[in-house]
């Protein structure tokens, strides 16, 4: 799972001519969700967004405060693209999970996300329809953040050959 995180002072996403949802000072949170994303994935994302320092504190000290202690909105948009591989010029989504399986895994992410912070100060856009997202980036200040990568059957195996072979 992958989060391209801005800081804002303002955003907003339309959908044919007419705005869907809007936020003023926060955060704008692009969500890309691959093919074998799990719910620890969606954990370690909420608690990213949740916890990372990207804001001033109360008393003017940069990078000291994150959006829970500022009590700021949260606007997240699922976005497919994050998850592109490009085959020469052409675009592959390959890697990302599919629209009928990432629809409930995005509303299981803002539903963790509620359950951490307050629920009325989430917002999203449509899911699947064609947004124009407006950002007034503040800084600007864009983190990308991408849940670790979970070991893969054969890099086990490997792993576990070179710990037998060191044995020997």
């Amino acid at each position: 799972m992958k989060a391209v995180i801005q800081r804002v002072t303002s955003a907003s996403v339309t959908v044919d001519g007419k705005v869907v949802s809007s936020i003023g000072n926060g955060l704008c949170v692009l969500i890309g969700i691959k093919r074998d994303d799990a719910k620890a994935d969606i954990e370690y994302i909420v608690r990213k967004i949740l916890n990372t320092k990207i804001f001033e504190n109360n008393e003017k000290k940069k990078w000291s405060a994150n959006v829970m202690d500022k009590q700021y909105e949260i606007l997240c948009i699922s976005q497919f693209t994050l998850y592109h591989v490009l085959k020469g010029n052409k675009l592959d989504f390959h890697r990302a999970m599919p629209a009928e399986e990432s629809e409930p895994f995005y509303k299981n992410f803002l539903l963790e996300l509620g359950k951490r912070y307050k629920p009325e100060l989430i917002k999203d856009g449509i899911f699947g329809a064609m947004m124009e997202v407006n950002i007034q980036n503040s800084g600007p200040v864009t983190l990308e953040i991408e849940s670790p990568l979970k070991p893969t059957e054969d890099s086990t195996k490997t792993s576990e050959n070179l710990n037998s072979d060191s044995v020997r």
